[in-house]
């Protein structure tokens, strides 16, 4: 018997129980759990409101994790608990497909390969596979006091930006952001609108390329408000809104896209290869 969170009842926090040891399938691989985070998305599934739709419960969640194979290699691992039936990476062992797992230099640190995981690749990706960044462009982050925006400003300075603009709520995360890279750090306000906060971020920002948005809401509209001509913007979650105050006129007048991201589009051949892709992993900082 292994311990492990235990997800019960959606909503409610799991509980600590003991389980039967899981058996490798055909295909699968046996992982010894170093370090399992919480994630967005987790909390997601665990309450219900993902829109992979309600969990059959019981599970034990965890989306992602690192750890040890049989052999002591370290290896992140992905799994699809909470959106399909079966359990994840909250427990001391478990079984992943073999396509799911990552080897991991000897030696890392697994607790910040565990923090910044899914977020690294998710800013990665969205940034080179969806958004397109080419070297020299300007780049907007918003949310960058957050896990996956503190890694998008560092990986948009490592593929080349020419310019990158961080939006944060705290003091302290602008201060974090422009040590890891950004050039301005905007203040994102409580009382802020679309034109307000697009004034601050146009008067350091000139025209903008390329939005990294994991927030919507307020701070997307006016992100919008600053793209150049046929300009991108990248959304990737809903952390400040699930809807943001968008008007046609600026999407028309500017032809602008606007693209949706999801790490779940990615195959499990395109996940492991974004972080090999990164010449230089980000560093995990305080938020």
């Amino acid at each position: 018997m292994i311990p492990a969170a235990v997800l019960r009842v959606c909503g409610r926090p799991p509980e600590l129980a003991k389980r039967r040891a899981p058996e490798p399938g055909a295909g699968e691989v046996a992982v010894t759990v170093a370090a399992a985070p919480i994630t967005p998305l987790d909390l997601l599934c665990a309450s219900g409101t993902s829109y992979f739709g309600t969990p059959a419960t019981p599970y034990v969640p965890g989306v992602q994790g690192v750890g040890y194979r049989e052999d002591g290699t370290p290896v992140w691992f992905a799994t699809s608990a909470g959106m399909r039936p079966g359990d994840g990476s909250m427990a001391a062992l478990v079984t992943v497909p073999f396509a799911d797992v990552v080897p991991l230099p000897r030696g890392v640190p697994l607790p910040l390969i565990a923090a910044l995981g899914l977020s690294a690749v998710a800013a990665h990706s969205a940034l080179t596979r969806t958004g397109g960044l080419t070297p020299g462009e300007t780049v907007l982050v918003l949310g960058a006091g957050g896990v996956v925006g503190q890694a998008a400003v560092q990986l948009a300075r490592l593929c080349g930006a020419g310019r990158v603009i961080a939006v944060c709520r705290s003091a302290q995360a602008r201060e974090q952001v422009r040590r890891l890279g950004a050039d301005e750090a905007v203040e994102l306000r409580p009382a802020d609108d679309p034109e307000s906060l697009a004034d601050r971020l146009r008067a350091v920002s000139g025209p903008v390329d390329l939005v990294l948005d994991p927030v919507f809401g307020v701070p997307a509209a006016a992100a919008l408000r600053v793209l150049r001509p046929g300009g991108r913007l990248v959304n990737l979650g809903s952390s400040a809104s699930p809807t943001a105050p968008i008007d046609s006129a600026t999407l028309r007048g500017g032809a602008l896209r606007i693209l949706g991201y999801t790490n779940n589009g990615l195959s499990t051949a395109q996940r492991a290869e974004s972080p090999r892709s990164r010449r230089t992993r980000p560093r995990a900082g305080s938020p």
